[in-house]
């Protein structure tokens, strides 16, 4: 595993959540010369992308949770060893816990935390086998 997905801190996976998956792989695969890669995962499809052969990000279609008019977006994941601490770390810290420490099966464990400001960012802790092996 790559020190991105087992180092504290590091910024690890970027994803995008869109209306046209399609219309995303192209653009995206057209723009940057990226790898495109269907990925069945568990309940979903999920497409991952690849620069010069080494995984770094997703595409998928916007989750059915998502609240009414939330446009497409990137987000980002940042590895912690711990993302139930993290979570309870941002909320004493002032942040919000948007979507609260939620497994992804063969992947690892993810919370969506906004800070004061009203940032967003995704924290993960991977599985020993998970994201990019």
């Amino acid at each position: 595993m790559s020190d991105r997905f087992t180092t504290h801190g590091a910024f690890s996976w970027s994803e995008l959540l869109t209306s046209d998956v399609e219309g995303a792989k192209k653009f995206y695969g057209d723009l940057l010369g990226w790898e495109i890669e269907d990925m069945p995962m568990e309940g979903m499809d999920y497409t991952v992308v690849k620069a010069g052969g080494e995984e770094v990000g997703g595409i998928m279609a916007m989750p059915p949770q998502a609240p009414e008019g939330m446009p497409p977006h990137w987000g980002t994941y940042v590895t912690v060893t711990d993302v139930d601490a993290v979570a309870r770390k941002a909320s004493e810290l002032g942040g919000r816990v948007l979507l609260p420490p939620t497994d992804i099966p063969g992947v690892g464990r993810f919370s969506v935390l906004q800070d004061p400001q009203g940032a967003v960012l995704s924290v993960i802790t991977y599985a020993p086998q998970g994201a990019g092996e």
